[in-house]
């Protein structure tokens, strides 16, 4: 079969219908409406096979992932998901694997009333590219920028359990269930991302760890921050593994958590309990926002914990 064959068969009614596109799949372009009052969010994301996915993992998990990556994104900026197009690069033409992907990607666009509205489908090395778009009302998106000395800063969810889970397969090593529902099928917090719309003086989604999201949302609020690693949420697998050898790089710079860290100030502290239950989810205070520049770790006895590295580069070797 030909590239619009299999378009048509895995991927022209994939997502929600939605009123405004007025012109999806099967087109040059997309017609989409963007309401009145309405900003456009946008964000694309690449996976390649070997560097952000193990080329014989699950490709419905994969699809699901190649959608949920973008979904934090929006979530960071507190937009309603609405739009996505997908360029996706086969080595080859398999059916059995086009049915599970799409099935991953279609199920995750239905749950947050995304629309697929075009895209690509070419041969060559396995990648996949997502480019959201979601809506928000003027001058309501939630930024990097804004934290202020003072504030609270939170992080839903659990930290390092998709890396966790890296290591262990690196390892030759089994996983359980949840560590792979981790690593393969991330969560985006959209939900929490509308709720704290207005609420949040900054946030940032955790793709690349904690100490380097949090360190570019230092960085653009231009202030400093400390952190507890004892308040970090941690999952019981996690726990375990800190307490055989008190790795605080997993969860600090293994990324691929998924999970939001934004800053809210002190008076805040009791809605992020509410919020949490409204939810069904877990949210942590792990420090506080200071003047100044930089972040620092602190460990149970007061002392710092420095890094070893600070988050996924793909570039390392780059002047």
């Amino acid at each position: 079969m030909s590239e619009f064959d299999l378009i048509r068969r895995h991927f022209s009614a994939v997502g929600s219908r939605r009123t405004d596109v007025s012109l999806g799949v099967g087109d040059d372009c997309a017609l989409l409406r963007v309401p009145q009052g309405q900003e456009l969010a946008v964000s694309i994301d690449t996976l390649v096979a070997g560097v952000h996915f193990l080329p014989d993992c699950d490709p419905e998990g994969l699809g699901h992932k190649a959608l949920a990556v973008g979904l934090s994104d929006l979530a960071a900026m507190g937009a309603e998901p609405a739009w996505v197009t997908l360029a996706l690069t086969l080595p080859d033409a398999d059916e059995g694997w086009l049915r599970a992907f799409s099935r991953g990607f279609a199920r995750l666009a239905h749950r947050h009333g995304v629309a697929l509205v075009g895209g690509d489908l070419t041969r060559g090395p396995l990648s996949v590219t997502a480019q959201v778009q979601g809506l928000v009302p003027e001058a309501a998106a939630m930024r990097r920028r804004g934290a202020r000395p003072g504030d609270l800063i939170c992080v839903s969810g659990t930290l390092g359990d998709a890396g966790l889970a890296l290591r262990r397969l690196g390892a030759g090593e089994s996983i359980s269930e949840y560590l792979r529902d981790r690593l393969e099928r991330p969560t985006p917090r959209v939900e929490l991302g509308l709720a704290l719309r207005g609420a949040a003086t900054a946030m940032i989604d955790l793709s690349d760890g904690l100490a380097a999201d949090l360190g570019h949302l230092l960085a653009a609020s231009e202030v400093g921050a400390e952190i507890r690693l004892p308040d970090l949420p941690l999952s019981p697998e996690i726990r375990d593994r800190l307490a055989t050898d008190a790795d605080w790089d997993l969860p600090l710079a293994s990324g691929d958590d998924y999970e939001l860290c934004f800053c809210v100030p002190e008076q805040a502290r009791a809605r992020m309990g509410t919020l949490a239950e409204r939810l069904g989810i877990g949210l942590r205070v792990i420090g506080r926002i200071r003047p100044g520049k930089g972040l620092r770790c602190l460990l149970e006895n007061g002392s710092t914990w420095e890094p070893p590295r600070a988050g996924y580069n793909h570039f390392p070797d780059a002047g």
